[in-house]
């Protein structure tokens, strides 16, 4: 009796939805991960979340034409809830009344079947005898569901399988592709500098040639008349020594000008100065901007390699996050809450940063838990100027704001007017601000570290992108009704990812 209440414990369980915990009504499953939900939950979920929806359970984004009915678990919620329903009536039935409301679960064609064999094989069974077969036979086709539900989801996790192989290699060859375009312009730089290089190289040294020419025939000239000279003129007619003196006045009247052949210094200067522009762009890309799109160390642990002397000298080059001081007098300690964040983000170092985990964490069951990758600090403002700053480039998409206490659990930052943010969106590279679902894009690049200031008497909230200077990324004029906590969004379950809260010292 144990065993058959536990196993109809487990039927229950996978008849429930996750989201209303009732049993499923109108269920939809997600074919990309094949989770199921009432049709009204998933439907109200996709309205609240907005764009970029994922499933609640594991993350996996889907689209609209991924929902699908599912009879097979209509059929079995209905078969679970008439079990309920014959369980609360059991107490009350005799064995044979027993026997008719378990008949009810088969098909017509079945009920007809097993009354005939009930007629002529357990006639002369004992009822306790009959009850036992009946559980047995029952027990037998929940079985038998539940092995075809698991070969479902052997399947579902195959096909999962194939799509991310294909995926990744589609990734792959797409990036690969990218490299080669980069090396292939490179190359093509490279190759029309030097061309420019040694254009110059050759007019300057056709010069030199030209010249070296003409000073080898003076050599020449001046060295016949100095022969001329040494043997002496007694015998020479007088038109020769006419010629002659002619011949010599042109060679040694007047020294040869000697000009400095260089080359072009203006074009050497553009050339050098564009191929010092095209290093300098890169050292940015390669140094700042795509290592903080991977996770830390990824790129020296696929090499296998410890970065050259020179890239970390040219890292160095790269401005640094730094804390801002100007704000300094209204600093105060915030510390993420362990009651209002989803299960999937784990609070690590005094409760200063908050990372992704690969797993659900065992969080107690509270009203308030989120939903969606979010989490709340537990110190709240009410008046009063206060100030935070939080490091944000261990992380490839977040966002960083404020929230009023009564934020709904599946309420995404600045998508109510209980909340504003500023946000980073991996996916389209765009820095906005948002406030009651209302965007508005910001220009700056994406901020490394975000100070936040709170100034409640005069109704403003404001961020900065903190680096070598301090930068204003956007300013909202905000009236509060109730308490107001620091609140954060990270994106992607599926990905690393962290933030963490500053230390900022009070002045």
């Amino acid at each position: 009796m144990a065993a058959a209440a536990n196993s109809f414990k487990d039927l229950r369980d996978e008849a429930t939805c996750s989201l209303c915990l009732e049993y499923f009504k109108d269920p939809i499953i997600i074919t990309k991960c094949s989770h199921i939900f009432c049709r009204a939950c998933i439907t109200k979920y996709c309205k609240e979340v907005g764009t970029d929806v994922c499933c609640p359970h594991c993350r996996k984004s889907f689209h609209q034409e991924d929902l699908l009915s599912d009879r097979k678990v209509a059929n079995m919620v209905e078969i679970v809830q008439h079990l309920k329903s014959t369980a609360e009536k059991q107490g009350e039935m005799s064995e044979s009344e027993k026997h008719k409301e378990v008949l009810k679960l088969f098909c017509e064609k079945d009920q007809g079947a097993s009354e005939s064999w009930d007629r002529s094989s357990q006639a002369g069974l004992p009822p306790d005898r009959r009850a036992w077969e009946t559980r047995e036979k029952l027990e037998i086709n929940k079985v038998s569901k539940q092995i075809e539900m698991t070969q479902d989801a052997i399947s579902s996790s195959k096909q999962d399988s194939v799509e991310i192989n294909e995926y990744v290699s589609q990734i792959k060859g797409l990036i690969t592709e990218d490299f080669c375009a980069m090396k292939q312009f490179l190359e093509t730089q490279e190759r029309a500098t030097l061309m420019v290089l040694e254009q110059e190289q050759h007019v300057a040294q056709q010069k030199i040639e030209e010249m070296i020419d003409l000073l080898a025939t003076k050599v020449k000239t001046l060295t016949a008349i100095k022969s001329q000279l040494e043997k002496g003129l007694q015998n020479i007619s007088a038109e020769q020594l006419s010629a002659t003196s002619s011949q010599r006045e042109i060679c040694t009247g007047s020294p040869l000008t000697m000009t400095k052949i260089t080359l072009d210094a203006k074009k050497i200067n553009v050339v050098t100065s564009a191929v010092e522009e095209l290093k300098k762009q890169m050292e940015t890309l390669i140094l700042e901007k795509y290592p903080a799109q991977l996770p830390q160390g990824l790129l020296q642990e696929a090499s296998g390699e410890e970065m050259c002397s020179a890239s970390v000298a040219s890292a160095c080059d790269i401005p640094q996050p730094i804390s801002s001081s100007r704000f300094s007098q209204w600093a105060v300690d915030v510390t993420f809450d362990h009651q209002r964040i989803h299960r999937n983000l784990e609070i690590t170092s005094e409760n200063k940063k908050v990372i992704i985990s690969p797993f659900p964490l065992s969080y107690e069951p509270t009203p308030k838990r989120f939903c969606i990758s979010q989490v709340m600090c537990s110190q709240s403002f009410s008046d009063g100027c206060h100030y935070w700053e939080v490091s944000t480039k261990d992380s490839s998409g977040w966002a960083v704001g404020v929230a009023d206490g009564n934020i709904g659990r599946n309420e995404l930052l600045g998508r109510s007017e209980l909340s504003w943010c500023v946000e980073w969106n991996s996916k389209t590279k765009q820095l906005s601000a948002w406030h009651g679902s209302q965007e508005t894009r910001l220009s700056e690049d994406r901020p490394l570290m975000v100070g936040v200031f709170l100034d409640l008497p005069n109704k403003l909230l404001s961020f900065y992108s903190l680096t070598e200077k301090e930068t204003l990324l956007h300013r909202f004029e905000i009236n509060i009704l109730h308490p107001v906590y620091p609140a954060f969004w990270l994106y992607g379950l599926d990905k690393e990812g962290s933030l963490t809260i500053n230390p900022t010292n009070r002045a």
